[in-house]
C-alpha cells in the first residue's frame, strides 16, 4: 500500500516538472516591455468586436484602443495579451 501511495506522488512530481518546463518554454517564446510584461509595448484599435468565450479573454469594441503588454512569438503570433482603456 505505501508503494503505490510512493508511486502517485512519484508521477505527480514528474507531472509538475513537465508542466514547470512547459511553462519555461511558452515563457521564452513572449515578447513584453518589461521583466513583469506590465509596460503596454503597443497600442491596436480594434477592427471589428469581440466577445471571448470565457473570462480569460478580452472583450472590445469596433475602434478601441487596446494596450498590448504580452505578443507570443513563434508559432502562435496571434496570442496577445493586454487591457483597454476604461478612460474612454
Amino acid at each position: 500500500m505505501a508503494a503505490s501511495g510512493n508511486f502517485r506522488i512519484f508521477l505527480l512530481m514528474i507531472s509538475l516538472l513537465n508542466s514547470l518546463e512547459s511553462t519555461k518554454l511558452l515563457s521564452e517564446m513572449k515578447m513584453c516591455g518589461d521583466l513583469e510584461c506590465e509596460t503596454s509595448i503597443c497600442r491596436a484599435q480594434a477592427v471589428r468586436d469581440y466577445r471571448g468565450p470565457d473570462c480569460r479573454f478580452l472583450n472590445f469594441s469596433k475602434g478601441e484602443e487596446i494596450f498590448v503588454n504580452v505578443k507570443l512569438s513563434g508559432e502562435r503570433e496571434d496570442l496577445w495579451a493586454g487591457s483597454v482603456s476604461i478612460w474612454t
